[in-house]
């Protein structure tokens, strides 16, 4: 864990030249490893995906319940979506009517038909609380050892961190090789830096679902539990 104190930040208006663009879908079910999978669906549909820079895929996540249900970890369970599951890309904002060619197509994601409906685009965020469920990490890295390499990546992007924490790994299966990640945990970032963040991502496979960060509650109320 890595923490310093708090600074106000100033007003500041978030630009949309990046954004999330989410679509309603129809599918019934998907593997708990579908990252592989639903990227190389996109890119048959939207041959331009793979090499666009900007451009990131948020794998699909379902929420767990208060009756006991929890995400499976065997990567080839299945999760069971409900109708208010949405597929959301982060482009930047020239690719959206681009990305607009999915609608009403159905990809076939593993062998799990995924239907297209409309989309509606949503903005970045301007909170300064940032989580990203997947950062590449080197095989057996140390909690410590990943929060370095990731300190020195901010500062290559003129980002200094207050508070990082760490979380759980996890493994990405492709047919090339296994993609070892972390989930990550920022606080306390100016708003500049929070929505540079956003828009450019952290690390590699972005395609994949990693490196790509989302607005998540104060950090400050995950600590007591790490006390």
């Amino acid at each position: 864990m890595f923490w310093q104190e708090a600074k106000e930040n100033e007003h500041y208006i978030v630009p949309d030249d990046v954004v999330d663009l989410v679509f309603s879908i129809q599918c019934r079910c998907l593997p708990v490893d579908h990252s592989y999978a639903l990227s190389q669906a996109i890119a048959a549909a939207l041959p331009w995906f793979a090499d666009e820079a900007h451009a990131g895929l948020h794998t699909i996540h379902v929420a767990e319940s208060g009756n006991g249900w929890m995400r499976p970890d065997d990567p080839k369970a299945l999760l069971h979506l409900s109708r208010r599951t949405r597929l959301m890309l982060r482009l930047p904002r020239q690719r959206l009517a681009d990305a607009g060619k999915l609608t009403g197509q159905t990809l076939d994601v593993g062998g799990h038909a995924m239907r297209v409906e409309k989309a509606v685009v949503k903005p970045l965020s301007a909170i300064t609380t940032l989580f990203s469920r997947y950062i590449v990490a080197g095989e057996g890295l140390d909690e410590m050892a990943f929060l370095r390499e990731v300190q020195a990546l901010l500062a290559d992007m003129g980002i200094k961190p207050k508070k990082m924490l760490c979380g759980i790994e996890h493994v990405i299966a492709t047919p090339e090789r296994k993609i070892h990640t972390r989930s990550l945990m920022l606080a306390d970032l100016d708003v500049a830096e929070s929505v540079r963040l956003q828009q450019r991502g952290l690390g590699p496979w972005r395609t994949l679902g990693c490196g790509l960060f989302l607005p998540h509650k104060d950090i400050n109320e995950v600590r007591p539990v790490l006390d």
